[in-house]
């Protein structure tokens, strides 16, 4: 099994040089990173730039335009450049566990997608947290990390398999590339934030591929943040809402017809 570990950016370059330290702490490594950068400035491309010459696996660094919330349409991108045949998805304001990659190819298993789990770091304490020494316990006991229990890699996992709709999120989810062809990737009819990771979930469910929900496996550390904006949720959930009710497989503007155009900064 090939892995292809894709993390989404935007901006940010202070919190996205944890996560991609987190993910240079990976053991084993995945066989290659794909950057899916949403149109990052130039601050933010100039440090995935000298992090992907630092590494000694794989890096690309996929970026567009920034002409708003555009992640469905360069998370596919990102599918389609990568070569392997299961994807692991996180953020750019998540930090994994040194054991995130490990535990994903571990609970991969065909039929079933993979969703983790994160734990809060509290926006005042982000600048302060260390991928390097991730302080787990003590921040804990502290109250700078909410969500205690999604932040423990346990002595055994809990695994629950269903197709519910509660706890499906991007920043931690793993699939089979062929699934996700099957399904043809991110609806890129989702723009602005909400709604497109459970589409892509709903739409698996309904294809027959039910999730593993992980509980002490697969952990990040999300880096609390200001709310990002929401003017299209409405949108989106009125879209998820008919994805449900039709029991839809397939999107109509995704993978299929994939040009290969996008640029390698």
């Amino acid at each position: 099994m090939k892995i292809s570990l894709v993390i989404s950016a935007y901006n940010r370059p202070d919190v996205l040089a944890k996560s991609l330290e987190g993910i240079a702490r990976q053991c084993p490594f995945p066989d290659e990173v794909i950057v899916a950068d949403d149109g990052s400035a130039q601050p933010t491309r100039d440090l995935i730039r000298a992090w992907l010459k630092s590494q000694t696996f794989p890096v690309k660094h996929l970026w567009h335009e920034d002409k708003g919330f555009r992640k469905t349409i360069v998370l596919n991108n990102a599918v389609a450049a990568a070569a392997g045949d299961y994807l692991i998805f996180t953020d750019g304001d998540c930090v994994p566990h040194p054991k995130f990659v490990a535990d994903h190819a571990a609970l991969a298993e065909r039929g079933f997608w993979v969703q983790g789990r994160r734990c809060f770091v509290r926006e005042q304490f982000v600048p302060a947290f260390d991928a390097k020494k991730i302080p787990a316990w003590s921040w804990m006991l502290t109250g700078k990390i909410t969500g205690a229990t999604k932040g423990i890699r346990w002595p055994v996992p809990v695994i629950r398999k269903d197709t519910k709709q509660r706890g499906i999120i991007g920043c931690n989810m793993a699939f089979w590339r062929d699934d996700l062809e099957a399904v043809n990737g991110f609806d890129e009819d989702y723009f602005g934030w909400g709604g497109e990771d459970s589409d892509l979930g709903t739409r698996l469910y309904h294809f027959g591929r039910p999730r593993k929900f992980v509980y002490g496996r697969a952990i990040t550390f999300h880096l609390n943040h200001p709310p990002l904006p929401r003017g299209d949720y409405a949108a989106g959930l009125a879209r998820l809402a008919q994805t449900i009710a039709t029991k839809k497989i397939r999107c109509d503007h995704g993978l299929d017809g994939r040009i290969h155009n996008q640029s390698e900064q």
